[in-house]
């Protein structure tokens, strides 16, 4: 009976001995996040794409870094992730983040997001948790000038984004409401060179910087005249005429100094332009990412 008793108790003490230490060597279950994007672009020293799952809470979780080489190939497709946060996660979103990074939450720069389908994201701009519009009914126009010199000279050394069609200067810029994180940025390429006319917001105000302008005031819409400190290469004043037009969407804080892989709107300014001659600009949404996230 005791001999009984003592193998009884030992098959207890093992088999709970036994669970108890099943329960706690346990690892972690991981699965894996792959991406498939095309269209990004390098963004140098400064900054980085990061990844998030979101969950039906909210909450944020990064998928982690990553960069984009000049042709546009990542430097990480398949991330890590617990598998409970990725089966759960209703949607993926992309931001851009400075390198470094303090803040271990996402950035408002939000490039590229979409809501997860079974096991599949499909990630495009025109989400709510990106810009939340595909930029489909953008449309522009501009015209050449140079109105800060105060002279009817060097009139096609200027470009101003607005609409002289019903006889006084108008809107000329029909461009959605963009979210917090990114800024709109004019710029007209001369001779190569892409050169910025200014970032802005707002379609029928004045943009946040004239370099190249003259002294006197500008009308109340974004556009440079390019008269005065030419950057190294150019010589203003100059003849636009034959450049390009472009109107950009830059993260805020900017990480670079040239154009941002997005741009709605481009237009070839013609090799015979004339000034105070309205111009149409192009849709150019060929210039957008897209891609998937793979869960």
């Amino acid at each position: 009976m005791k001999v009984l008793t003592l193998i009884t108790l030992l098959t207890i003490f093992i088999f709970v001995g036994c669970s108890e230490n099943d329960n706690t060597i346990l690892p972690p279950q991981n699965s894996t996040l792959t991406l498939n994007i095309t269209g990004l672009a390098d963004l140098g020293s400064s900054a980085k794409y990061e990844g998030w799952v979101i969950s039906p809470d909210g909450k944020a979780t990064s998928t982690g870094t990553f960069t984009v080489d000049e042709n546009g190939q990542l430097s990480k497709t398949q991330f890590d992730i617990d598998a409970n946060t990725l089966s759960e996660a209703t949607k993926f979103v992309l931001t851009i983040e400075p390198n470094p990074d303090n803040d271990p939450g996402p950035s408002a720069t939000h490039i590229l997001a979409g809501n997860f389908s079974n096991n599949s994201s499909a990630l495009s701009v025109a989400d709510d948790a990106a810009f939340g519009n595909d930029f489909m009914s953008a449309s522009g126009t501009y015209i050449l000038a140079t109105p800060t010199n105060g002279a009817d000279t060097d009139e096609n050394s200027g470009i101003w984004f607005l609409d002289i069609t019903s006889g006084s200067p108008m809107v000329g810029l029909d461009l959605p409401t963009l979210p917090g994180g990114w800024k709109y940025e004019g710029w007209v390429v001369i001779n190569g060179v892409p050169v910025t006319t200014g970032t802005f917001t707002r379609v029928d105000v004045v943009d946040d910087a004239d370099p190249f302008s003259s002294t006197m005031a500008g009308p109340p819409f974004p556009g440079e005249d390019f008269l005065v400190n030419a950057p190294a290469g150019l010589s203003f004043p100059t003849d636009i005429a034959g450049g390009t037009a472009v109107i950009s969407i830059e993260p805020d804080p900017d990480n670079s100094s040239k154009p941002f892989l997005l741009k709605p709107l481009v237009g070839m300014i013609p090799s015979d332009a004339k000034d105070h001659v309205n111009y149409q600009m192009n849709s150019n949404l060929g210039s957008f990412p897209a891609g998937t996230a793979t869960r």
